[in-house]
C-alpha cells in the first residue's frame, strides 16, 4: 500500500539529518527534524567547549575526503571552494543547502529527543511516540509514522583507563581528543598522544609545531597515504574511480595489499618510520596525513609502542623506552556509541556491533519504520553514503519498496557480520566497515538508482568513458532511476573543471 503524507520524525540536523529532510520532502512526506543544539552541522559546528553527548571538533580541521567526493548528489559544492576544506567552509555548505532546499522550516531547534517508544498500537499502525524536551525543561510528545535516527557515532570518547596501570599518579594534564580544540596550551610541553588515528595524527602534528617534543603511542601502527597524489589531483579523485573498483571485483584483494603498500613504501618506508601495521593495506581505514612523515623525519614526533604504564610524569612504553618530564597526554582513543533513546528491542546484536539490515534497518521489528542513518564507516565520506541510505528509507516508508521477512533479514545481516570480520580489522570501538563503491552500488539497486554501465554503453558513450574511468561521485546516482536530477551528467562532465577553478 502506497503511503502519502506521512509524518516522519528525524533525530539530528547534521550531515546525515539534513539527508534525510530532503529525502522525505522530495517523496512528499511531512518531516520534523529534532535537534539538540541551536544550529545544523552536527559535528561539522564547531564550539570552543565541547558539549555532553555531542560530537566534537578542533579548531584547525579540515576534512580529509576532497569536495568532489563528499558533496550531496544533486547540489555540487561552488568552484570557488578548496578541494579539502575547512569545518567552517563545510558548515557554510550544509547551510546553502538546507536554505537551497528549504529545510530549515522543519527543524525544531534546541529540542532534543529522550525517548522513542512503540505506540500501543504499534502492531496494527507501526507508529512511533517522540519524547523530546525544550532547551527550557518542557516535556512533549508527538506521533509518528515514521523515524530516522541520525545521531551519529563520535559523540561518546573512549577512554579506557583500565589499559593505562598508573593514570591517577600522572602530575600533569590528560584528555581525550573530543576536548582538544588547538595548540594552545602546548607551547613548550613535553607531549603524549595516545592513538594513531587520523585525529590523533593531526594533533600530534600540530601540537609538534609549539611543544617542546610530542611522542605518538600507537598499539597496532598504521598505514599512512597522502590526501595530495601524483600530478597534484586529490588522491580520492584519482584512485576512487569505478575502474579500479571492477578491478577489485576481479583479482585477488592481496594484489592490492601487495601493490598499494609498495607504493606507500616507495614514498617513506613504513617500517624505517617505525609505522609498519599489523594489518594489511585495505583491512583497516588508513590515516591520510600529509605532514605526519615529515615530523616523524625531523624528530617532532616519535612514534612509540603501546604505553605500559605511567609513574607520575614518566611514560613507559611496551619496548622499554621511556618518555620523562610529561606535561600532557592526549587519548586519542576512540568513541563508543549508542542510542540511549531507542527502544532496546529495536537494537539487534551481531558480533560488536548493532546489526542493521544493510546498516539501515532493524532486522527484527513488526513495520519496517524506523531506520537509522549515517551509522556506516567506509573510507569515503558521510554525506554521499547517509543520502543514498535516507533516499532508499522514505521509500520503503512510503510503502514504494519493500524489505525481506524478519528472518531473511537477520539472515543477512549474520551474514554481513561474518562478510566485514573477514575482510576487516572490527573491534568494539570500529564495529562494521563497508566498501564505499560496493555499498553505494547496493544501496542504489534498492532505489533503482544504480548507474548501468551497459546502458550508458549504447546511450551515452561519452558519459560511460566519465562513469567508468573517474571518480565516483555521488552524481552517478541521479542519473536514473528515482529521485533523477537533470544536471547530474553536467556536474559529472564538470567535476574536475571544479577542483582546478579554486
Amino acid at each position: 500500500v502506497t503511503k502519502t503524507n506521512s509524518s516522519v520524525a528525524i533525530i539530528g540536523a547534521g550531515p546525515s539529518g539534513l539527508s534525510s529532510l530532503k529525502a522525505c520532502l522530495d517523496e512528499g512526506l511531512e518531516p520534523t527534524c529534532f535537534e539538540s543544539s541551536d544550529d545544523i552541522g552536527g559535528l561539522w559546528k564547531f564550539k570552543e567547549v565541547s558539549e555532553p553527548n555531542r560530537a566534537s571538533i578542533y579548531r584547525s580541521l579540515t576534512i580529509n575526503i576532497s569536495k568532489e567526493l563528499m558533496c550531496y548528489s544533486d547540489f555540487p559544492i561552488p568552484s570557488d571552494y578548496p578541494n579539502y576544506m575547512h569545518h567552517s567552509k563545510i558548515l557554510k555548505y550544509f547551510r546553502m543547502y538546507a536554505e537551497h532546499f528549504k529545510l530549515l522550516q522543519h527543524i525544531r531547534f534546541q529540542t532534543s529527543v529522550k525517548r522513542v517508544q512503540q505506540r500501543p498500537d504499534y502492531t496494527r499502525t507501526g507508529q512511533w511516540e517522540v519524547v523530546t524536551e525544550t532547551r527550557q525543561g518542557e516535556e512533549e510528545r508527538d506521533v509518528f509514522d515514521a523515524v530516522i535516527c541520525c545521531s551519529g557515532h563520535y559523540t561518546y570518547p573512549n577512554l579506557p583507563f583500565n589499559d593505562f596501570p598508573g593514570i591517577e599518579t600522572f602530575e600533569g594534564k590528560y584528555f581525550h581528543s573530543w576536548d582538544y580544540k588547538g595548540p594552545d596550551n602546548m607551547s613548550g610541553k613535553r607531549v603524549v598522544v595516545i592513538g594513531i588515528g587520523n585525529s590523533g595524527s593531526d594533533i600530534a602534528v600540530e601540537s609538534s609545531k609549539f611543544a617542546e617534543q610530542v611522542y605518538m603511542s600507537t598499539r597496532g601502527g598504521a598505514w599512512v597515504i597522502r590526501q595530495v597524489s601524483d600530478n597534484g589531483i586529490p588522491v580520492d579523485m584519482k584512485y576512487n574511480t569505478r575502474f579500479v573498483h571492477i578491478l577489485f571485483q576481479l583479482l585477488p584483494i592481496n594484489f592490492f595489499n601487495w601493490f598499494g603498500e609498495n607504493k606507500l613504501n616507495a614514498m617513506y618506508d613504513h617500517t624505517m618510520y617505525a609505522l609498519k601495521p599489523k594489518h594489511r593495506l585495505f583491512s583497516k581505514i588508513p590515516v591520510i596525513n600529509d605532514d605526519l612523515p615529515l615530523k616523524i623525519l625531523s624528530g617532532a614526533v616519535i612514534i612509540k609502542p603501546n604505553v605500559k604504564e605511567i609513574q607520575g610524569s614518566t611514560v613507559v612504553f611496551e619496548d622499554g623506552s621511556i618518555a620523562e618530564k610529561v606535561d600532557t597526554i592526549v587519548f586519542a582513543t576512540g568513541y563508543n556509541y549508542d542510542f540511549p533513546f531507542l527502544p532496546s528491542n529495536a537494537m539487534y546484536k551481531s558480533g560488536h556491533r548493532v546489526a542493521l539490515y544493510k546498516h539501515v534497518f532493524p532486522p527484527n521489528l513488526e513495520h519496517s519504520t524506523l531506520a537509522v542513518v549515517g551509522f556506516i564507516h567506509a573510507l569515503g565520506a558521510i554525506m554521499p553514503q547517509a543520502e543514498m541510505q535516507a533516499r532508499w528509507a522514505v521509500l520503503v516508508f512510503k510503502g514504494l519498496k519493500n524489505l525481506p521477512s524478519n528472518q531473511a533479514m537477520i539472515k543477512a545481516v549474520e551474514q554481513d557480520t561474518k562478510d566485514i570480520e573477514k575482510h576487516y580489522i572490527v573491534s568494539k570501538l570500529t564495529p562494521l566497515q563497508v566498501d564505499f563503491v560496493s555499498y553505494m552500488d547496493d544501496i542504489a539497486g534498492e532505489i533503482g538508482a544504480r548507474p548501468s554501465l551497459l546502458w550508458l554503453f549504447f546511450t551515452d558513450y561519452p558519459l560511460f568513458k566519465k562513469v567508468l574511468w573517474g571518480p565516483v561521485t555521488a552524481y552517478q546516482y541521479r542519473l536514473m532511476g528515482p529521485g533523477k536530477w537533470s544536471g547530474a551528467r553536467h556536474a559529472i562532465f564538470t567535476q574536475f573543471d571544479r577542483i582546478f577553478f579554486f
